[in-house]
């Protein structure tokens, strides 16, 4: 592709905000009844982008965590856009995704999409990456950083960081000129952001792994700021499935739910391994990341933090985060307070709906807590993942 041609991800979103109405949602959500009619007990199918976001589906997949619990997975299918993923799920053809947590609300209200949150991926993950002669956010002014998606916690967070260094996030079309204090955004695919990188067309990114960390091995930028030290153990990633599956096929809903949940469990314990098994050299090649740098994420070298102490990519040492992390419990506290945070963030396209949500009835409604509950105490609890045996917890948020 001409990393100086956007188009095509501008193409994408388009794409997706036109399946994500009323209208043209209608045809792929008549599709996902007629395949729930023909097949009732659809196995798992899962869907996925080859970013660490997924690690607890393809770690269920890989380990037959599905099969222990007594039911059916397929491979899971590796997706290139968020566009395809959300396609292949309004219309049945994968019935277990992960999704951009913001991604979620609007597409149950934005466009009425029939689908809950069951569980969180994981927490952390992210960071914000730049160019090798960037030392300071202030320094980004004047200049375009992207994005993986206006409907992302990356953009919610990014937002932040730049108003809380005097800067001003904007979306203007490529060669505008932008004011010292302007910082304009762009939507790029993961994959295309350490090239653009490398080519100075942009001057940061800020995205999931293994995306940060591939821009360290190349050398071509580094880790200004990371993500979870700004949101204390946010989430990025969120596991969805159809409202359908969870009302009609309750003991299957359970079981699936299980499964991710005891995988999350194994990734704590077996990072090293899971990064193994999440490379292109693993059996499944699940991704096309070398090993190498999915260590870095997942089981990076002690020596390592302490860089990023010294550089202030990590500013809260106190929180003790892992780059990222996994538990499966959706707090409510998040659920709202993301909720209030998009109301004011830089969103192309519709965000109307927005304006009228309540951030309260949001984390009733988005997210069903019923399955994971169970899953978390048949492991043990909440302390299993280092958490108080609590259900509630309060945000923190420190730019």
């Amino acid at each position: 592709m001409c990393l100086d041609d956007f188009t095509h991800t501008r193409r994408d979103f388009l794409k997706l905000s036109a399946m994500l109405t009323a209208a043209g949602a209608m045809p792929l959500l008549n599709s996902l009844q007629a395949r729930a009619a023909a097949e009732p007990d659809a196995p798992v199918r899962i869907g996925y982008l080859p970013i660490t976001d997924a690690t607890p589906l393809l770690v269920a997949h890989n380990n037959g965590l599905f099969e222990a619990e007594g039911i059916q997975a397929e491979r899971p299918v590796l997706l290139r856009s968020w566009a395809q993923v959300i396609e292949a799920f309004i219309s049945g053809q994968v019935n277990v995704i992960h999704l951009l947590s913001p991604m979620t609300v609007w597409a149950r209200y934005g466009s009425k999409v029939p689908a809950k949150v069951v569980a969180w991926n994981h927490v952390g993950g992210s960071g914000l990456t730049v160019g090798p002669d960037i030392t300071d956010v202030k320094q980004l002014g004047g200049q375009s950083i992207a994005i993986p998606f206006w409907y992302s916690v990356h953009n919610v967070v990014v937002q932040q960081l730049l108003r809380d260094n005097g800067l001003t996030p904007v979306s203007k079309p490529a060669g505008t000129p932008l004011a010292a204090n302007e910082v304009n955004l762009v939507v790029l695919p993961p994959s295309d952001m350490p090239p653009a990188l490398a080519s100075k067309r942009i001057a940061g990114y800020i995205v999931a792994e293994p995306f940060n960390a591939l821009a360290e091995d190349l050398k071509v930028g580094r880790v200004q700021r990371f993500t979870g030290d700004v949101w204390r153990n946010h989430a990025c990633c969120v596991v969805f499935m159809h409202e359908h599956d969870l009302n009609n096929r309750p003991e299957w809903s359970q079981k699936v739910v299980n499964a991710i949940v005891k995988a999350q469990v194994w990734t704590r314990d077996n990072r090293a391994e899971a990064a193994k098994l999440l490379s292109k050299d693993g059996a499944n090649r699940y991704t096309p990341h070398a090993q190498t740098v999915l260590d870095r994420v997942l089981s990076p070298a002690a020596s390592e933090r302490q860089g990023y102490l010294a550089s202030g990519a990590i500013q809260h040492a106190q929180w003790d985060e892992h780059r990222i992390d996994f538990q499966p419990y959706p707090f409510p506290s998040y659920t709202e307070e993301l909720v209030r945070r998009l109301k004011d963030t830089l969103i192309e396209g519709d965000k109307g709906f927005l304006a009228s949500l309540d951030p309260k009835t949001v984390a009733g409604d988005l997210v069903d807590d019923r399955f994971v509950r169970n899953s978390i105490a048949a492991v043990g609890g909440l302390k299993t993942f280092g958490l108080a045996e609590s259900f509630q917890r309060n945000e923190e948020y420190s730019a």
